[in-house]
């Protein structure tokens, strides 16, 4: 059991460390403060719970923060799990440590797996508290980072709840905030609980290798260090293996064993100035053979998250890739800690410059007219993705999601010249305004003042969610009635899709239920919301058909025993393979591969020649024939039978906007959705389009669409449909 003379210690060491100068008799003061409030409380191994919040203050420390931030760190959990108030603390240790505090208190009470609504209104509150002081949320993720540190204390169910959520929002945050040595972190324990078996795969590979590893990398240092030392370049260099988290992704990405790997060293040569950076990059690409298009200048084009460094990828005499990052000390403080590297608090001044959290102004903006669903996919493209870097024809750097076009470009610059936009030039040259944006383009956007506005076809071409937002709002603005017409017919096209009848929606009393659901005053301004984007025909149907069906359906007659209807009706019926033929027992049953059907579906039967009944489902297009004398009688009414759950097999196809790591994103999904894959496969298609295959078991049809919903959200998936087995 840990002690708590052992952790204040360290925490007393870091803290004298990191901030020299720093009032120890203030911080004692909290430390006594918080012992007395959590004197009662336990950690999950026995432990004093004081442990805690002296491990994240000294995880404060370690990022450089400020005073007010350690003290903020020791005090992070009084408000939330003990009697101390926020006037108690104000008036003790000052009104910003108490603001601090109160600011944790209120994401640690958010829920990040909860319902979307819910997700949605949490991540706007650390959005909000980022924009007021980056500190809260900067003592968040290092109250996460212990936590996952001592996860092995929760129960498995906490455990893979937790690491998913570390997964899904904590350790792309920290990305996001230039924070890689935390991320790295996050998601090497993360994947200790969900893939136990890789992660131990891949450290027992590690470790085999790992003499092999270090003779390789010392030879590498040794020849680069020799070098710059004779060429009078100061510099520390030093080899490392990626992290556990890294190699998994490219196993998966690869589909490569580990021992199949070679990109799997990086070096790092870290020296006094800029100019000494572009002289090792020479020297280095001397020694070893550069491998093409595998260099990025991040020095004259930082990272929005303030990352610099020169990378490039070479290959040795051994055969051997491997990355080579130049960054001056300056630089690596702000590779390992990111925006805490840059704190303006040592000098006194405000809380971050002002463009440093551009990026977090935009989030909060886009989530206006917004379904909520849709907010919390589209802000993970903003903030975790990739970049592209674009020059505006005055030499101004804009910043992009990877892949973005002309029209993302163009909302960016503002809402007036995307709404004006008729045309693109890239680099002097006339593009189509769907073409995707690489880094060094220098964009210029044609306008005109007679243009109509965005077009609804922009909607499914641009990147950015800022560029969707503002698309969104022009039509809900400036066409009120096109939205209605066409939100109305993409409506009624899915109801009649699902077979569910249009005329309850003007059933009075009904009505106002489903309207209720849908928390819309009436249905033109439902129709209105999916004509202009703000909300899709699948959704808004989806959360109405069962209200729908359960009205709709047939009353039992009073007279009627149910039961006994029931019984008489299954009497001498027998299921096979789940499935209940009536009028026939005990027949051969085979699901038919053209619509894998799953329990939910609507069912019907068609007698085949030798090989009994094959299942459709009802809208299967094979059905389509049912009708035709010549074959009626070979079609037979079936019913799902009640059962134990069991497996069934079946298949989406999802067409898909072609990028590199799609097909991970997509095995990750169905990975943390717990779903057994059979197959997975992809091809690509002219125009840059592809089509993914994934056959999988499912239990019922319910959720079959949990998966398809969940497969839907990944970025640049834009369609599905079941497939065939």
């Amino acid at each position: 059991m840990e002690s708590f003379a052992e952790h204040y210690g360290a925490m007393y060491q870091t803290v004298n460390r990191c901030l020299p100068g720093a009032d120890m008799e203030r911080i004692d003061r909290a430390v006594e403060y918080a012992r007395q409030k959590h004197k009662d409380q336990k950690r999950k191994d026995g432990s004093p719970y004081i442990i805690h919040p002296l491990a994240v203050a000294e995880i404060v420390a370690e990022m450089g923060l400020d005073m007010e931030a350690i003290l903020g760190a020791l005090l992070h959990d009084c408000i939330e799990d003990t009697d101390a108030s926020f006037d108690e603390i104000s008036k003790l240790f000052g009104k910003t440590t108490a603001e601090l505090v109160e600011g944790v208190t209120k994401l640690t009470r958010a829920n990040f797996s909860s319902s979307e609504e819910q997700q949605m209104e949490n991540l706007r509150k650390m959005f909000m508290a980022m924009s007021k002081d980056i500190r809260v949320v900067l003592i968040k993720i290092a109250d996460r980072l212990h936590n996952m540190r001592t996860m092995q204390y929760q129960t498995p169910a906490k455990q893979i709840s937790k690491c998913r959520e570390t997964m899904d929002i904590y350790a792309p945050l920290a990305h996001r905030l230039g924070m890689q040595k935390i991320k790295w972190e996050l998601e090497d324990i993360a994947l200790q609980y969900l893939d136990p078996g890789a992660y131990e795969r891949i450290m027992n590979y590690l470790s085999a290798h790992k003499e092999q590893d270090e003779a390789f990398m010392h030879t590498i240092q040794e020849k680069v260090t020799d070098r710059l030392s004779s060429m009078g370049i100061h510099n520390t260099t030093y080899g490392r293996i990626k992290h556990v988290y890294s190699i998994y992704r490219k196993m998966t990405t690869q589909d490569k064993a580990i021992d199949e790997l070679y990109d799997i060293y990086a070096f790092r040569v870290i020296v006094d100035t800029i100019p000494n950076c572009y002289n090792v990059l020479g020297h280095i690409h001397d020694l070893f053979n550069l491998v093409p298009g595998r260099f990025k200048d991040y020095i004259s084009t930082p990272k929005p998250n303030m990352y610099q460094s020169l990378h490039t990828t070479v290959i040795g005499n051994q055969g051997i890739p491997f990355e080579v990052q130049i960054r001056t000390w300056e630089m690596h403080e702000t590779a390992e800690y990111g925006i805490a590297a840059h704190w303006k608090y040592k000098q006194g001044g405000a809380a971050g410059d002002e463009k440093d959290f551009e990026w977090v102004r935009r989030l909060l903006e886009s989530q206006q007219d917004t379904d909520a669903e849709d907010y919390v996919v589209s802000l993970k493209i903003d903030m975790f993705d990739d970049e592209v870097f674009v020059f505006t024809p005055r030499g101004k750097i804009v910043s992009l999601p990877a892949g973005s076009t002309p029209i993302d470009f163009a909302y960016m610059i503002h809402s007036g010249v995307g709404n004006a936009l008729v045309g693109a030039k890239v680099n002097n040259r006339i593009c189509n305004i769907d073409t995707p944006l690489e880094n060094g383009d220098i964009v210029e956007i044609i306008t005109s003042k007679s243009a109509k506005g965005p077009s609804r076809d922009w909607l499914n071409i641009c990147k950015s969610n800022q560029a969707r937002t503002k698309i969104k709002q022009w039509f809900k603005k400036e066409k009120r009635e096109e939205n209605i017409a066409h939100g109305k017919a993409s409506f009624e096209a899915e109801m009649k899709r699902l077979q569910l009848p249009m005329s309850a929606l003007s059933d009075g009393e009904l009505e106002a239920q489903l309207l209720k659901k849908l928390a819309f005053d009436n249905w033109d301004d439902m129709y209105a919301a999916i004509g202009y984007g703000g909300l899709t025909a699948a959704k808004a149907v989806g959360r109405i058909r069962d209200d729908i069906n359960r009205a709709t359906r047939a009353p039992v007659d009073k007279n009627t025993n149910p039961l006994k209807t029931v019984e008489d009706t299954r009497q001498n019926r027998h299921a096979v393979n789940g499935v209940i033929v009536e009028d026939i027992d005990s027949c051969m049953i085979k699901f038919s591969r053209c619509c894998t059907p799953v329990p939910g579906d609507a069912i019907v039967g068609f007698i085949t020649k030798g090989f009994g009944v094959s299942i459709h489902r009802a809208d299967c297009p094979n059905t389509v024939h049912r009708d035709d004398p010549r074959q009626a009688a070979r079609w037979v009414r079936v019913r799902w039978a009640s059962q134990d759950e069991q497996p069934f097999e079946t298949t989406l196809e999802l067409d898909c906007i072609t990028r590199d790591g799609l097909l991970l994103d997509v095995a990750t999904a169905m990975t943390t959705a717990r779903i057994r894959v059979r197959e997975l496969s992809g091809k690509d298609l002219p125009g840059g389009r592809s089509v993914f295959t994934v056959r999988f078991e499912v239990k019922n049809v319910a959720e079959l669409e949990a998966v398809r919903n969940r497969l839907l959200n990944i970025r640049d998936v834009t369609g599905s449909r079941r497939g065939q087995n």
